[in-house]
This record gives structure tokens, sequence and C-alpha cells, in this order.
């Protein structure tokens, strides 16, 4: 489903060249779960956001679906991103004067659905994950692990075949970071669903089918 080859990412800084990722070769197949831990700073975050054609890499190439998506069009890729590729991150990103249902309906409505039908496809995600009881509240109004749940509806809109995840349980408490774990796993199962994530919770990381380490830049 997504396989980078020989993928390297560098940064200048003051006037050095800062080598992040080197040579990366990595393939994610349909319906496996992967976890990706290593200390901070290594580049997890930098290897998910090309992962999920959020930045590119200085070297590299990326093919998703069996295409490469260099030589695709920028509305292309967006298109891609919104439709395909769901993403959850540490900080979830909810706009705070929307309710639950309003957050998880953006994507469909940035990909111009009906108001109807993306409010249709909310409320059953919504309810899918445990928050039918929710769907008026405010994100104020929610508790952490609430908000976590309504940015995983959202990433779940548009029916995504890969889900990417960066340090989702990082914010939460011991019991609500199972409880995540718990969902992801459940959404690989019945959904399909390939999941990669990012974290340093390593008893969420051994509930994945592969666990990588990046160790110098390298995936191991």
């Amino acid at each position: 489903m997504l396989e980078l080859n020989n993928i390297s990412k560098s940064f200048h800084h003051n006037g050095n060249l800062i080598r992040v990722l080197q040579n990366i070769d990595l393939q994610v197949r349909a319906g496996e779960t992967a976890a990706i831990t290593g200390a901070s700073g290594v580049g997890k975050s930098t290897l998910l956001n090309i992962m999920g054609i959020l930045e590119p890499p200085t070297q590299g190439q990326i093919h998703f679906q069996g295409r490469d998506v260099r030589t695709l069009p920028d509305l292309e890729l967006c298109r891609m991103r919104n439709s395909q590729i769901g993403f959850v991150f540490q900080f979830h990103h909810l706009l705070s004067e929307l309710d639950a249902l309003e957050n998880t309906m953006l994507p469909a409505l940035i990909a111009r659905q009906s108001k109807i039908e993306a409010r249709n496809r909310a409320v059953e995600v919504l309810t899918k994950i445990g928050l039918g009881q929710r769907l008026s509240h405010r994100i104020g109004e929610l508790s952490g692990g609430e908000q976590q749940r309504v940015a995983i509806a959202r990433a779940l809109m548009m029916r995504p075949v890969i889900l990417l995840a960066d340090e989702p349980t990082g914010n939460l408490d011991t019991g609500t970071s199972n409880e995540i774990g718990d969902l992801f796993l459940q959404l690989n199962r019945t959904e399909g669903l390939a999941i990669v994530l990012v974290t340093h919770n390593q008893q969420l990381a051994r509930r994945m089918s592969r666990q990588m380490e990046i160790v110098n830049g390298q995936i191991q």
C-alpha cells in the first residue's frame, strides 16, 4: 500500500547540514499495524509526515497505492491526503467553537459533500467509537480521551485505507491510553485499516504487529 525507497531528510540550520533520516526503506501493507519508536528528536514525526505526504523527503521515492507521488499535481495530492490517509496528532487540533459532530464533519465538507451526507457519516463514525451521546458537546466539554476519539473520528470520515497517528496517547493517562489502543486495534480488525503510529508508549507499541525503532536516522 505504502512504499518508501531510499528516503533521506536533511535540514540546514545556522549554516550546518543536519541529517535526520538516512536511506530508509519501508513498506506498509494493507491491514497491518506498526509502531515507530525512538528517542526524542530522532525524526519519528518527520518520517510520519513524509509517509503521509505532508512534507517531501530530501531524496527518495514514495509510492502510495502503486502511484509515484512525485508525479502527482498538488491538487491530486491534497485529495489523496483528504480521502485516503487519516491523520491523528498528539495535539488534536480540534476547533473549540465547534461541537464533536461539526469537528468530525470537516473533512467531508472540505471534499464538498453535502451537509446531510457529511452529518450522517459523522454520526455513524462517532457512534461507532463510543461518542454517540456526545455529538452536540463542544470540545471544552469533553475529556482528554473523548477529544482524542473525536480526532480519530475526524480521521475516519473519508474512509481512509491507512491511519497515521503521532503520539496519540502522549497527553493521556494510562487507563485512557489503553482505551485508545483498544480502539485502534478494533478499527484494524473491523475496518481493515492499516495503522502506523509514532509513540514513546512501549506498551502501546508492543500491541502493534510490527515494531520499528529509529536509531541514527535509520529504521531498526
